[in-house]
């Protein structure tokens, strides 16, 4: 009797159980999404040889187009052990500027035996699917070694006091103890300045940087 029961409920529930829905020729047919051919890789040609501006050497090794990116790598020689970087530079193909850039540390080497530091970088610019790349500019711009924590007082100082001097600007700085740490600070300025004109100039990254420009042109086959 039992088995009667459970075949009966079984009959039951496979007539009321959802059929799946019929779909309409009209809706399989739908289009196929479109994909976009890749972007091209392609090595540069004929890059500019070495340029030398205000006493520092930079050269581009390489230059080439992978996907959204063109990449460069670029080595320049370092006027101190301060921690230089590329800190201006812009792309330029056509009537186009790129400013927004990107690097990745290649390597570095100290100074030795009276020659100076070297650093290697790859810059990034990313450009869209139609770029016309048969004549590129890479202009580094300028180069800086942000003062680190404690440099102001020990390197930057003194060169800020002495140029404020040369100018004839009555600003006068000193490091005074502030939480155990020597802090650079003004502690007198002409009174017809404000104190923010007077750290806008103290704080200019003219004392920290150095302007090129070091410009180089290349050809990317497509």
């Amino acid at each position: 009797m039992k088995r009667w029961f459970l075949l009966v409920v079984l009959l039951l529930a496979g007539c009321g159980a959802p059929q799946p829905p019929t779909l309409s020729p009209d809706f399989l047919a739908v289009p196929t999404a479109f994909i976009a051919e890749s972007y091209p890789t392609a090595e540069a040609q004929s890059v500019s040889p070495n340029q030398v501006a205000n006493g520092v050497d930079v050269r581009m090794t390489r230059a080439w187009q992978d996907g959204k990116q063109v990449n460069a790598d670029v080595c320049f020689s370092v006027p101190d052990d301060s921690d230089w970087a590329i800190y201006k530079a812009s792309l330029q193909y056509g009537d186009t500027t790129l400013a927004d850039f990107g690097t990745t540390l290649l390597s570095t080497q100290p100074s030795a035996n009276g020659q100076p530091g070297q650093r290697c970088d790859t810059l990034n610019f990313y450009v869209p699917p139609d770029a016309e790349l048969s004549n590129v500019t890479i202009s580094i711009d300028s180069l800086a070694a942000v003062p680190r924590e404690g440099e102001y007082c020990d390197v930057y100082m003194p060169k800020i006091q002495q140029v404020l001097q040369q100018r004839g600007i009555a600003i006068e700085l000193a490091c005074p103890d502030v939480n155990g740490t020597p802090t650079m600070q003004i502690v007198s300025r002409p009174p017809e300045m404000t104190q923010e004109q007077a750290e806008q100039i103290v704080y200019s990254d003219e004392f920290y940087s150095i302007n090129g420009p070091w410009v180089f042109t290349f050809n990317i086959g497509q």
